[in-house]
């Protein structure tokens, strides 16, 4: 920050001249006596709330007396200082302890306000990680902190500062946490959309006899009515089925051919990037072809998630063990398929068939069990037309609430950034010319400062002559 880039009522100075600055430590875990007390005893990753209002550990007087674990009065502000948590930072709510990755700054009384410091270390903490040394877990130092350059307004104007950014950033944080909630409101409205689907009310209009359900003839299913039009008709007789088989590296020969597993299989969609190759014989890719209008769905993992393949991949491309390759017959079109898993995945009913007690399985004897509500061929159509439709339109909401997620993010950096070039209080600094001048100049109470503290330093002993 250059000088002309600041209000000339501001001073350069450092975080050492703003607050008294200190760090802990942790008493030894082998002696638990110092552990389990009544002291709160804060760690880098109790930090990040403003306020801070409890600590995750406590220790011992005992333990404080006999390690480097020191007293900090509540209003100190606290900033992480090593590795992934470096600038993370809170007010202590409370008087506490800390461990040696936090330093922590007591306002200078009559120089620095709490809050404003607060604010200051989190507008500064790209600042710190970029001068943060040790590789992969950049480290911080309290002497770094300490040499830290800052531009420091007079009292009375850190204080509106802080006002001011507790304002917006709140309503930030509102705005953001209703952006936040948008995902599930549309999750719900997903199921809601499959669950009219599987019932027919999504397509109730579209039949002439729309007012006509019976409840399905499904054995332990808990579904809703559905259309007398509609069948309810096992897997196995729309549906030619077969689970991949394992492809053993080590062991298999013949040509280099890519094959899709578990991982690759998304809901309604497949993840290309880590498609695997391996060696198979010709009587192999036969046998575990793939080829567009192929459901596969998933035997483990998350069992039922399902994709239709649409041939994105121009070479043969075959299957692994964990997979099942369903194939519909012409009473079924895949996307009907595959919408009947989704939503029995979702309500949980496809549970009843899983396998397993920790990892769970969908297996072949499963599925031959699995009921699935069949609609004439042209109504099947409309409906996954319709889904296809209100899912797309889902879709384009989640990415417009992705897109300002991702400014109301960068929002919070920016508000920061111009409150501490002193654009948020430029009309406030020209209506109170005497709340920032004279004796309270930030020069001014920084020399006073200066002053105070030379008076107080003990005289250095000298060394007398033999």
């Amino acid at each position: 920050m250059t000088d002309s880039s600041i209000p000339s009522e501001w001073h350069k100075t450092t975080l050492g001249a703003v607050a008294q600055w200190g760090s802990g430590g942790t008493p030894s875990r082998k002696n638990p006596q110092y552990y389990g007390g009544n002291v709160p005893w804060v760690k880098t990753g109790d930090l990040g709330p403003k306020v801070l209002s409890a600590a995750s550990e406590y220790i011992t007087e005992l333990g404080v007396q006999k390690s480097s674990a020191k007293y900090f009065p509540k209003g100190s502000v606290a900033i992480a200082m090593y590795g992934a948590t470096i600038g993370k930072t809170s007010i202590l709510g409370f008087d506490a302890t800390t461990n040696q990755a936090c330093a922590v700054g007591l306002p200078v009384d009559g120089i620095t306000d709490t809050t404003f410091l607060y604010y200051l270390l989190r507008n500064e903490k790209d600042g710190f990680i970029a001068k943060g040394k040790g590789g992969a877990q950049p480290n911080i130092s309290q002497a770094l902190i300490k040499e830290h350059g800052i531009a420091l307004p007079p009292l009375a104007e850190q204080k509106v500062i802080a006002d001011k950014l507790d304002t917006l950033l709140a309503q930030v944080e509102n705005t953001k946490a209703r952006l936040e909630r948008i995902p599930q409101i549309l999750k719900r409205f997903r199921q809601s959309v499959l669950a009219a689907a599987m019932s027919g009310r999504l397509t109730e209009e579209w039949r002439s006899n729309f007012d006509s359900y019976v409840h399905p003839n499904a054995d332990n299913w808990k579904w809703a009515p559905i259309p007398k039009t509609w069948e309810v008709r096992l897997y196995p007789d729309l549906v030619e089925s077969r689970l991949g088989k394992m492809l053993d590296k080590a062991k298999n020969s013949g040509s280099p051919t890519k094959y899709l597993g578990n991982i690759n299989v998304r809901w309604f969609d497949f993840k290309l990037s880590e498609v695997q190759e391996i060696l198979v014989s010709e009587a192999e890719r036969n046998e575990l072809a793939i080829r567009p209008g192929d459901v596969l769905i998933c035997e483990g993992g998350e069992p039922g998630r399902c994709a239709i393949w649409d041939g994105r991949v121009e070479e043969q491309i075959v299957f692994q063990k964990a997979l099942h390759r369903a194939r519909v017959s012409e009473a079924l079109i895949p996307e009907w398929l595959a919408l009947n898993l989704k939503h029995d995945a979702d309500s949980l009913t496809l549970e009843q068939l899983f396998t397993g007690t920790t990892i769970k399985h969908l297996t072949g004897k499963a599925l031959k069990k699995y009921p699935l509500r069949v609609p004439p061929i042209e109504e099947q159509t409309e409906i996954v037309r319709r889904v296809d439709q209100l899912f797309a339109h889902a879709d384009r909401i989640e990415q417009q609430v992705n897109n300002a997620l991702a400014r109301v993010n960068n929002l919070t950096q920016s508000i920061l950034a111009k409150a501490f070039r002193g654009e948020l209080t430029e009309q406030w600094r020209r209506d109170n010319p005497e709340l920032i001048s004279g004796e309270n100049n930030a020069v001014a109470l920084l020399e006073r400062i200066k002053a105070e503290r030379a008076a107080v330093e003990k005289p250095k002993r000298r060394k007398t002559k033999a």
